[in-house]
């Protein structure tokens, strides 16, 4: 498979430019405005002398006689460090001192990418000892914020550095393997992107370069190395460390991240003993906060000020007494609370999969996860997700169950799990997972999806597949059913399945096969 590389570069690159097209217009956009004798330019030294390329922005009239608190926002994944400025400024305003720099390896900041690795973690701690040297930061308070890259760094830097006291990691991840190799799956366009990125605007390392390498040829001598690798980078590596510290923890991200996933920002709440806060909202990666980067009222950018707010000034604006999770349905335009990632989903309903179904592989039967990045913005704003005709999916290469339909509105609320017993034709093999949402013509709208790869397995013996889709909030209209799809190839993912494989799904009589759909008490 490694043959397909080229060409998933080279379109890769074709939509990564677009996205930054934008993302850059995003970041440069309030530069004028924040254009003012409180703005700075500097160059900072990072881990090992690396320089990094930074911006100061300070309150008006702030000066050595008094102390501020400090926020410092590290870049995103191949955008340049005026990325934050409308938001520094908004925070200066309010009396902070904020500092953003560029992470190493893009831009003007030198070294090579590394990818939240050992590098950039101390690459945060000498940034904040650059500000409390050449500011009038307060060391007592402390704080740390960024979309996406910078907020799996944010995260890493709180449990290696205990001056770090409150953090808002907005679009990030916590596992950095499950988000893009979830079971045991290259999620390659999530990769391609990634990939293109940073060839177009940063220096990937040589460890880097042969990351991707290795991920896009699928050899299963290097699975070990690449696992070793992610989870160095994975803040739940140091979950331990960050609890100890006890930074105040803000989560934010977008149901349907493709490249980071809603599931491990939520099982890593679950883990955090430190204050904390979780949200979801409709869209894809970053779109969320995206608006807040012009300097737009935002939701998300709302909150993280409230936040710091709260523990860095000690303003008393209700957020720690708020409901920890608020949740933003994909469909409905409220917020909801929940007291913890349990009460989210109060029952569950499962769906029987008692019909056996064999299905042929290496074919696309028309059911897909849409394309990275672009599905869910379309999702986002116009409550259109990737769809296909149910009655019309070929059965020959598509498993197809369905529920009743329902009388009333299913609130699906958190994550979606399948049990089923599969028997293969071959040792290895992949399948995808999807539910949709069925109207009365059969039209079904992506409710949620997840892939699921094998290896070593006995060709005709049967095996338990048990498989978590990622977490949704979607409501279903009533006289709707859901539906359960398998197949065996999807353009999000790398798929294993050799030529002429077959897959059997059954349903045994002392364990049989289901869907478990998650529901919100109604």
């Amino acid at each position: 498979m490694g043959t397909g590389r080229t060409t998933l570069r080279t379109s890769a690159v074709g939509v990564v430019s677009a996205a930054l097209i934008a993302g850059t217009v995003v970041g440069l956009a309030p530069a004028a405005q924040a254009a003012a004798p409180s703005v700075r330019f500097v160059d900072i030294t990072g881990d090992g002398g690396t320089v990094l390329s930074a911006n100061v922005v300070t309150p008006a009239g702030a000066d050595a006689s008094g102390v501020h608190p400090l926020i410092v926002l590290p870049t995103s994944w191949g955008l340049p460090q005026v990325e934050y400025l409308a938001q520094a400024q908004q925070l200066a305003d309010s009396g902070y001192i904020v500092l953003t720099y560029n992470v190493r390896g893009f831009y003007q900041s030198g070294g090579n990418i590394e990818v939240a690795g050992p590098p950039d973690v101390a690459d945060a701690s000498k940034v904040i000892d650059w500000a409390l040297a050449h500011t009038p930061a307060d060391p007592k308070r402390i704080g740390m914020a960024g979309v996406s890259y910078g907020a799996g760094i944010c995260l890493l830097a709180a449990a290696h550095d205990k001056r770090i006291k409150a953090v808002a990691s907005l679009s990030g991840w916590a596992d950095l393997i499950d988000s893009i190799y979830s079971g045991r799956t290259q999620h390659v366009q999530a990769a391609a992107l990634l990939d293109g990125a940073a060839t177009l605007t940063g220096r990937e390392s040589a460890e880097l370069r042969q990351i991707f390498d290795e991920f896009y040829t699928s050899d299963l001598s290097k699975e070990q190395e690449i696992i070793d690798w992610g989870r160095k980078r994975s803040p739940a590596t140091y979950l331990d460390q960050l609890n100890k510290n006890g930074a105040a923890v803000l989560l934010a991200n977008a149901w349907g991240d493709t490249i980071f996933p809603a599931n491990q920002y939520a099982g890593f709440y679950e883990r955090l003993t430190v204050p904390k806060r979780l949200e979801f909202r409709p869209g894809d990666h970053a779109t969320a906060e995206a608006t807040g980067l012009f300097g737009l009222p935002n939701d998300v950018w709302s909150d993280t000020r409230r936040w710091f707010d709260h523990y860095l000034r000690g303003v008393d604006n209700g957020i720690d007494r708020e409901q920890q999770i608020q949740l933003k349905s994909r469909t409905s335009g409220g917020y909801e609370g929940y007291p913890n990632w349990k009460s989210v989903a109060a029952t569950r309903k499962k769906i029987s999969l008692a019909e056996s179904a064999t299905i042929h592989a290496n074919v696309d039967s028309g059911a897909d996860g849409g394309v990275v990045f672009l599905s869910a913005i379309l999702d986002q704003v116009a409550q259109l997700p990737p769809v296909a005709s149910i009655p019309l999916l070929p059965r020959r290469w598509a498993a197809v169950w369905q529920s009743e339909k329902y009388g009333s509105t299913q609130q699906v609320r958190g994550t979606t799990t399948l049990h089923t017993t599969l028997t293969p034709t071959k040792e290895s093999g992949t399948l995808v997972a999807y539910l949709y949402d069925v109207g009365p013509l059969g039209l079904g709208k992506l409710v949620t999806n997840a892939p699921y790869t094998w290896h070593g397995r006995t060709p005709g013996k049967p095996f338990g597949v048990d498989l978590d889709l990622f977490s949704t909030a979607y409501d279903v209209p009533a006289g709707h059913r859901l539906a359960l799809v398998v197949d065996t190839v999807d353009p999000l993912y790398i798929e294993h399945n050799p030529s002429g494989a077959q897959l059997t799904f059954s349903s045994p009589a002392d364990d049989p096969s289901y869907v478990s759909v998650p529901l919100r008490e109604q």
